[in-house]
């Protein structure tokens, strides 16, 4: 039974909209005025307001743009004696959902009443679907139940909706860009330009005219303007990758246009406001960049009004074998096959890894291994086929001596090394070209070219 709050304070027309309503199959509950009618709001659920426009003390307009601030989902019918079609438009552009002038029929007041709670219910039913979708999707996206994984999203889902900076922190191959890009669609700027950067992938020389543009003249070879990533995500978000990477002078006019809302293309003369939302990845700890002084302390105060953790995939196991079979559904349909499941052993040998390469590498070999397959499940020897990055000759000489008591890490350290070096030597130092040899991204190689010191 449907409960409606009539606000009136007339007594007699109290009496008759009860009785008209209970006739009608609905639940009355009445209010003399708009304060009463603002504790009753509190503390309880209406499916259905009706309010009389002319109140003792506050208005029937003020006491609609009060209720919709404590609940902007309220329906709201107003009820007025004259017909002033200004006091009706202000009343809808509060959020009424109707406008009704005394006297009335009774039966087409529950007309009314039934279409405005049937409409109701079905935006309600809409919100509900989108929700659901919005959160089915970003449970595709960052596929995962542990309990780490859980407090991750529901940390998405909090900040989301609020205008502050993000910091996310996590290894390489973590998913930090799939948690910029769901804060980014489950937030009021979804439908703005979601703008991201590799702060790691652009030359030093050329980091401040990719963020904040610049003119012409501005300096040499520069034949025409350019607009800056700032500009473009203006209204949206900024995706800021790998922040450690930039310069301090960079650091310090990122921190000043951050402050002051407002960017200078290089070689301008004008500022232009802005309205961006910054997120921010990075795969170390900012305030212990902060403690070395490779990382601006002001700059990082400024940024950090909401961290982020994300978990590296050896420390959430758990979430193996949901997230493999994820990526074999998804492997399955690009390239056309029908690999059943993994085998026992094949799944083992994938909890067991160590998984440096985080989610990324996971995905890249189970779909590796559903290329290989041969048989309806995955098997052990279709995972370990994926290691042979290189030619027979090129692998055999590829682990080094191992010196005893060296950990895993650090083996792992040197038998990348040499495997990286050997395609660089084939590929003539031609970064991308060793990439292609690898099977590797190319921003990754750069970053474990830059990690190994080669």
């Amino acid at each position: 039974m449907e409960n409606i709050l009539i606000v009136d304070d007339d007594k007699k027309l109290q009496s008759l909209l009860c009785t008209i309503l209970e006739s009608g199959g609905y639940k009355a509950v009445a209010a003399d005025n708009g304060d009463e009618a603002l504790k009753k709001i509190l503390d309880e659920n209406f499916d259905l307001i009706l309010l009389d426009n002319q109140l003792p003390g506050t208005s029937g307009l003020e006491v609609l743009e009060q209720a919709k601030h404590l609940n902007d989902n309220l329906n709201i019918i107003m009820l007025t004696g004259n017909r002033d079609i200004n006091n009706a438009i202000k009343a809808m552009k509060l959020g009424a959902s109707d406008y009704i002038v005394k006297p009335f029929d009774k039966d087409e007041l529950l007309i009314r009443i039934d279409k405005a709670i049937k409409s109701y219910n079905a935006d309600r039913e809409v919100e509900f679907l989108r929700k659901t979708i919005e959160e089915n999707a970003m449970k595709i996206q960052f596929v995962g139940e542990s309990p780490q994984i859980i407090k991750v999203l529901n940390q998405v889902k909090i900040v989301a909706p609020l205008n502050m900076t993000v910091i996310i922190q996590g290894e390489s191959g973590t998913g930090k860009d799939l948690i910029a890009q769901m804060i980014h669609n489950m937030s009021p700027r979804k439908n703005n330009p979601f703008v991201a950067i590799d702060c790691g992938s652009i030359p030093e020389s050329l980091a401040e005219s990719e963020l904040f543009g610049y003119e012409k003249g501005a300096f040499t070879g520069t034949v025409g303007r350019k607009e800056g990533r700032f500009e473009t995500a203006n209204g949206g978000s900024l995706f800021l990758d790998e922040i450690n990477n930039l310069s301090p002078a960079v650091q310090m006019k990122l921190l000043r246009i951050i402050q002051g809302k407002k960017v200078q293309r290089l070689g301008g003369k004008n500022s232009q406001k802005i309205d961006v939302r910054i997120i921010i990845a990075t795969n170390i700890n900012l305030a212990e960049a902060v403690s070395k002084g490779s990382f601006r302390n002001d700059l990082f105060h400024r940024l950090n009004e909401f961290y982020i953790v994300l978990p590296p995939l050896r420390d959430r196991k758990d979430d193996i074998p949901i997230m493999s079979k994820h990526f074999l559904a998804e492997a399955n349909s690009e390239f056309n096959k029908n690999v059943k499941g993994f085998t026992p052993e094949a799944m083992e040998y994938l909890y067991n890894y160590n998984w440096s390469g985080n989610v990324r590498e996971l995905r890249n070999m189970v779909r590796r291994a559903v290329v290989l397959a041969q048989k309806e499940d995955i098997e052990r020897e279709n995972i370990i086929a994926n290691f042979v990055a290189m030619p027979a000759s090129d692998t055999e000489e590829s682990l080094p001596d191992m010196p005893p008591g060296i950990s895993f890490d650090d083996a792992m350290d040197n038998v990348e090394k040499k495997i990286i070096q050997k395609a660089l030597d084939h590929a003539e130092g031609n970064q991308s070209k060793a990439a292609k040899i690898l099977k590797m991204n190319r921003k990754t190689l750069f970053r474990k070219i830059r990690k190994l010191e080669l």
